[in-house]
């Protein structure tokens, strides 16, 4: 269950704040951060997974060529505290080993 509200609503957020699920906001923070990094959208082939395994955040993630043909892949773990550093971590390794200019082509040609 995804809910989207405005960030200054604060009478919002209370009301909403029994639904939310600590573990899952630790995940999809990791997540967003790589996606973000990596000025992902729904076009772009970038995945990114994150779990929890014995306290610790485990994040995994690629960003591919859209036919397949080249796949840079990674993966970073952590406390969960470091949730959004961690997923920025891991798109700075992936733009450095290759993604940059994967994700470049893509931009340039919409």
């Amino acid at each position: 269950l995804g809910i989207e509200m405005r960030s200054d609503d604060d009478f919002c957020r209370d009301i909403l704040a029994p639904l939310a699920d600590e573990e899952t906001t630790w995940r999809v923070t990791a997540e967003r951060a790589l996606n973000e990094t990596l000025n992902g959208g729904c076009q772009v082939p970038i995945a990114g997974y994150a779990e929890l395994i014995d306290g610790r955040l485990r994040l995994r993630g690629l960003v591919g060529e859209p036919d397949g043909s080249k796949i840079i892949s990674g993966e970073v773990s952590g406390e969960i505290s470091e949730a959004r550093e961690l997923g920025v971590r891991l798109a700075e390794d992936l733009l450095s080993r290759g993604a940059k200019p994967i994700l470049d082509a893509l931009q340039a040609e919409q």
